[in-house]
């Protein structure tokens, strides 16, 4: 029996179906696990990550004061912000296949897989822009196969979830340039000082050849070295159609100007405020560190550059180099807004941190237009008389508080509150708390904003509660703002990194006393700067109106005050119990205050003190506190709330048989003259 045996022909064929019926049903297989797997990734949330930003700090102006990165300086910023060239460079260089894979450059992969084999070493990179990103923000760098292969699906998974653009974006603010520098936007301030927005081609394909080896192509580090990274990164560009060979040539050959590193602030500006601003977003605004640090926020401030380098500058000129114990502090606002304008915290950050303007000192006679605000409130009128004199005082029935002029100095007669103000008389002060009652005093402090614990006890008067600069700063700002209080602001804005309103501080104003009484306060308070007054010292500085009042402490010397325009308040002291030399040290408190008011001012014109309605100004013969005659010797100005002015004429001076006359009254043009000054409001 012959056996029929199949023909060789036709079994090869028939495995070669089963063949292509297995290869058919195995790429149907790996399809249909290619898409649940992509089904599966794309339903599937990315890892959350923060990515570290630098938080930015401006001045009012819009000048940057502050950055904060910590080692992480990055600024994003959109794809539309960023020059298309470095864009162009940076794909042509890293990904030129970016826009046509899906996350993997298969053909990329397979020919440095090839070169590797041939060499037995890895020689060629095949990572995308996309896996790049996925590994810095998701991954560590570990060469492992584990870690490869979560690339690649992270990076499909970037794929599915952004386009081309965002993803572009994403890396472009991701990468490292060096020299801490996060990002394009970063890279292009530390390297060339100007945004990324403006880079010229030149500076382009420069800066996007430094991300390969950022301590190797760094123009810092090997200024050759960079510029052939830059030649091979042009051809690149050439060759993916984004420039000409004309183009390329023109840009390797154009002078690259680096920004200059010495010129980088070797000390923060305004450090003392920096810190004040830290301690607001953290305790007030409740923003954590790590956010307020890395969180890429824009914070928007108060601080007017100019007027804070004119304290520093005056407080490094008149603090005695010889003594570097003596410490200060100045703060200055504007009374309108509340706006925080200068801070300087103490003579040298870098000695020491702690914040003066902050911290509480008793205030001494600074203190007393405070008890003086609460009895123009309560009956005083600036002629209320009563007389100085060594008194002793008697309170809570059995104690005793014996009260002391500074020198021993008494007039041993009857003096007007206006008077008691001129010359500081503590006499005068602590009957007026022993009339109104210390409380009374306590709630009126408070109204203005003193927080501090006060203690209801007649020493109050003579300032022996401690309270803070920057307190009692917002306080006087109440009298120029006619009894208004501003709430004090050094943050306008913060934004995060996406440009939303985190916080945003309003200008808040609240009624704390009468305008009259405010107006008749600040008026009393000029005469510190005129002769005899506790501020005449510094007067031949001043060049325009100014109010304030000057206090003293065996241990501190203080000067509050304003115009219209700014209020601020210096004190000069020590950190430990030692005694200050008010002749010497207590004068410089003075000088800072007064040489920075002119200074801050300067481009400013003199502004006058607005009267309110309901105020009345006439001349008072200094003797008898009567109205005075053009025959009085010695007439005073004051203003009083209309009605409680004096009405009967001093005949004092007056020849036999002659009626009274009044003077001209202050706002009449040969008030004006007689006067002499460029005072007037005509001018």
């Amino acid at each position: 029996m012959e056996v029929m045996r199949e023909a060789p022909l036709i079994r090869y064929l028939r495995l070669a179906k089963k063949f292509v019926k297995f290869l058919i049903l195995s790429l149907l297989c790996c399809s249909f696990a290619a898409l649940m797997l992509i089904l599966y990734l794309r339903s599937q949330p990315l890892p959350e990550v923060f990515i570290n930003q630098t938080t930015t700090i401006y001045a009012e102006n819009g000048e940057v004061l502050d950055t904060l990165h910590r080692g992480q300086n990055r600024i994003v910023v959109p794809l539309k912000e960023m020059a298309p060239s470095l864009v162009q460079a940076t794909v042509a260089i890293e990904d030129r296949s970016f826009h046509d894979h899906y996350g993997i450059d298969w053909k990329r992969l397979a020919r440095a897989a090839y070169v590797d084999v041939i060499h037995m070493e890895k020689v060629q990179g095949a990572s995308t822009i996309t896996q790049q990103l996925a590994r810095n923000l998701y991954l560590t760098l570990d060469k492992t196969w584990e870690r490869k292969i979560k690339e690649a699906l992270l990076a499909i998974q970037l794929e599915l979830n952004y386009s081309k653009d965002e993803i572009l974006e994403m890396y472009m603010n991701q990468i490292y340039y060096g020299h801490s520098a996060y990002g394009a936007q970063a890279a292009a301030q530390t390297y060339f000082g100007k945004n990324a927005k403006d880079l010229t081609l030149a500076e382009s394909s420069m800066l996007a050849g430094i991300p390969k080896g950022p301590s190797y192509y760094s123009p810092y580090v090997d200024f050759e070295k960079a510029k052939s990274r830059q030649k091979l990164i042009l051809q690149a560009m050439q060759r993916s159609g984004y420039i000409t060979a004309e183009q390329a040539e023109k840009a390797f050959a154009e002078p690259i100007k680096l920004k200059d590193r010495a010129q980088e602030k070797a000390v923060e500006q305004a450090p003392y405020f920096l810190d004040y601003l830290a301690s607001l977003v953290k305790n007030r605004y409740g923003i954590d560190e790590e956010t307020f640090i890395h969180g890429g926020l824009k914070i928007y401030t108060t601080l007017d550059p100019a007027m804070q380098k004119k304290a520093e500058e005056i407080i490094a000129a008149t603090l005695p180099k010889d003594n570097p114990d003596l410490q200060v502090a100045l703060v200055a606002m504007d009374p309108k807004t509340g706006h925080v304008k200068a801070m300087v915290g103490g003579r040298d950050y870098q000695k020491s941190q702690y914040n003066r303007v902050l911290g509480k000192r008793q205030p001494g006679s600074s203190f007393k237009p405070i008890l003086y605000l609460a009895a123009l409130q309560n009956g005083y009128t600036p002629l209320t008389m009563m007389k100085s004199e060594p008194t002793v005082f008697t309170y809570d029935k059995v104690k005793q508080y014996i009260p002391r002029n500074f020198g021993e100095r008494y007039a041993h007669d009857f003096i007007s509150m206006r008077e008691a103000i001129k010359t500081s008389d503590n006499i005068y002060a602590v009957k007026t708390i022993d009339h109104l009652t210390p409380q009374k005093v306590v709630e009126q402090a408070k109204s203005l904003g003193i927080s501090s614990p006060l203690q209801a006890v007649p020493s109050l008067a003579l300032g022996t509660s401690l309270v803070s600069p920057f307190e009692l700063n917002a306080a006087y700002a109440a009298f120029t703002n006619k009894g208004e209080y501003v709430k004090p602001i050094a943050i306008t804005r913060i934004e995060d990194s996406q440009g939303n309103i985190l916080v945003e501080e309003k200008m808040e104003r609240t009624r704390v006393a009468d305008p009259v009484a405010s107006a008749l306060l600040t008026n009393m308070m000029q005469s510190v700067f005129e002769r005899g007054g506790t501020g005449y010292r510094v007067a031949n500085i001043l060049n325009r109106p100014v109010a304030g009042k000057t206090g003293s402490t065996d241990y501190d010397a203080w000067l509050s005050g304003f115009t219209p325009q700014l209020v601020s308040t210096v004190w000069v002291g020590y950190d430990q119990n030692r005694k200050v030399d008010d002749v010497k040290e207590g004068y410089l408190s003075k000088k800072i205050w007064a040489e920075f008011m002119e200074k801050a001012l300067q481009d400013q014109p003199p502004a006058l003190f607005e009267m309110p309605a309901g105020v009345v100004s006439v001349y008072i013969d200094s003797k008898s506190g009567k109205l005075a005659t053009e025959h009085c010797p010695d007439p005073q100005l004051y203003y009083f709330a209309k009605g409680t002015e004096p009405q009967e004429f001093c005949t004092d001076h007056l020849p036999p048989n002659e009626s009274p006359t009044p003077l001209s009254p202050p706002d009449s043009p040969s008030f004006w003259q007689r006067m002499g000054s460029w005072w007037s409001p005509s001018q």
